[in-house]
């Protein structure tokens, strides 16, 4: 049987999920997090809200996504928008690479320090690796991206255009929002790590609000806030 991965803290999981789901989820800072939990009775530091993402973050990233990738490998793979996103690490410029579905989520995210075929390549594979290979492959037109593809054999699947990868472009902002208000990143594994738990937990509450109407998008919220709960218990 798995250890309880709690066991050590004296912080109920309840409260530790929140916390972690309320700093990751929205543009929040962690002073943000702190005071809106004394709001509601819990007396936490913000650095221990710090420890809980950076700990518990990836734990629950990871259900997320091995609930959504096995769930999603029945069903062919039609459409990928890669792109990627310049970050700057300690003013060194980094590559975070990010594959978005037809349906805008986001399905894998790598940073690199270089944007040649070698990273290309092994972002495609991983990605692949976790959810198949796709019909189309849209992409912009750095060189990269076709000669990576053209060793996996992917490179006839390869469109590009001026307006095809605006599903990619949009599917940034979050992120984009994300980073301003934890005031950038310091280190490339700490990029990586929540980059990844950012575009699981995004993708769990990310409801498409405006393509449903009220009572839908309810149901569906209720359903997300159940699901995320029953993380503690899967």
């Amino acid at each position: 049987m798995a250890q309880n991965p709690f066991r050590y803290f004296k912080t109920s999981p309840e409260i530790i999920q929140l916390g972690v789901m309320m700093y990751i989820r929205f543009p929040l800072s962690l002073r943000n997090v702190e005071d809106l939990l004394h709001e509601r009775g819990i007396d936490i530091c913000h650095e221990t809200i710090r420890q809980w993402a950076d700990r518990f973050g990836t734990y629950f990233a990871n259900k997320i996504r091995k609930r959504r990738s096995e769930a999603m490998r029945q069903v062919p793979q039609w459409r990928w928008h890669l792109d990627e996103v310049f970050v700057k690490i300690r003013g060194e410029t980094h590559y975070l690479w990010r594959a978005v579905d037809h349906e805008g989520e986001v399905l894998e995210a790598y940073v690199t320090k270089k944007r040649d075929k070698a990273a290309a390549l092994k972002f495609l594979r991983k990605a692949m690796k976790r959810y198949g290979n796709p019909v189309v492959v849209v992409t912009d037109k750095l060189r990269s991206y076709g000669a990576a593809m053209k060793e996996i054999g992917n490179v006839r699947r390869r469109e590009t255009g001026r307006h095809l990868n605006n599903r990619a472009e949009n599917s940034h902002q979050p992120f984009r929002r994300r980073e301003r208000a934890m005031s950038r990143f310091r280190r490339m594994r700490s990029l990586q790590k929540f980059a990844s738990a950012h575009s699981s937990v995004h993708n769990h509450f990310n409801l498409e609000r405006h393509l449903y109407s009220r009572s839908t998008f309810k149901v569906n919220r209720n359903a997300a806030l159940r699901e995320w709960r029953d993380l503690l218990v899967a």
